[in-house]
């Protein structure tokens, strides 16, 4: 038994648990959830559960909906949401632009997955990213599925990692977008997959849409000449902004 395990196994006997300790994005996080009262978090493209145990881990009270549409990755993530008493509900789908069925790229580790054709460069600066097949899976938009789970009280941010296909989640919402406080999405400053939205398309169309830049994070760095690739930007409508 590793001697954190055992460690934690004596704190847990006396009724403590031992918790890592944040890094600093998940730390920003849980400071801009908690400033602008988010009680409900939208995950596209969760993966297992990564994103949303963190939230949990380190104090969110709110709810989680997570999207994925991965089968195994799902099994994973649903395994973890389900201990939760329904604060944390996960869907096995994609979400885009648009309601029926269509084939997702399955990436070797499972995380660089995406609809869109992965592009040389980013194989290149990710090894073991390369694509290993295909699954078919349902793919909706938020707008079909909003009505269903929405109230009157819910303050939602949205975070979107669906490796290029961002543009089709945003363009899958447009009717709703007023509804949601905050985004958070990957903006790539150069070309990773085919057709992928760019860190200047992003910018320009969530202001177009409203919202405007909170923060930027790195994401993706090519690790032989240290070009930044990807970035996480966080964005707030523009009236929930106290400093826009």
């Amino acid at each position: 038994m590793k001697v954190y395990k055992l460690i934690n196994k004596v704190f847990q006997y006396l009724g403590m648990e031992i918790k890592r300790f944040p890094n600093i994005q998940v730390r920003r996080r849980m400071s801009l959830l908690k400033h602008f009262d988010i009680n409900l978090v939208l995950d596209i493209g969760a993966n297992k559960g990564q994103y949303g145990s963190d939230l949990l881990k380190f104090g969110y009270s709110g709810k989680i909906i997570s999207f994925e549409p991965l089968s195994t990755a799902y099994k994973d993530l649903s395994n973890t949401s389900m201990k939760t008493n329904n604060r944390w509900i996960s869907h096995n789908i994609a979400i885009g632009n648009e309601d029926g069925e269509i084939e997702i790229n399955v990436a070797n580790n499972s995380f660089s997955s995406s609809i869109l054709p992965m592009l040389e460069k980013h194989i290149e600066n990710a090894p073991g990213s390369d694509y290993i097949g295909k699954e078919t899976v349902t793919i909706n938009k938020l707008d079909t599925l909003i009505p269903g789970f929405l109230t009157t009280i819910d303050r939602i941010f949205m975070k979107i990692d669906t490796q290029g296909y961002e543009k089709n989640v945003l363009e899958g919402i447009k009717n709703n977008i007023d509804k949601i406080i905050g985004i958070e999405l990957e903006m790539s400053l150069t070309k990773l997959y085919e057709s992928n939205f760019l860190f200047q398309d992003v910018i320009d169309y969530m202001q177009s849409n409203g919202f405007t830049l909170y923060g930027i994070e790195e994401e993706f760095t090519a690790p032989k000449t240290g070009q930044l690739l990807q970035a996480n930007g966080i964005f707030f409508r523009n009236e929930y902004n106290t400093n826009y």
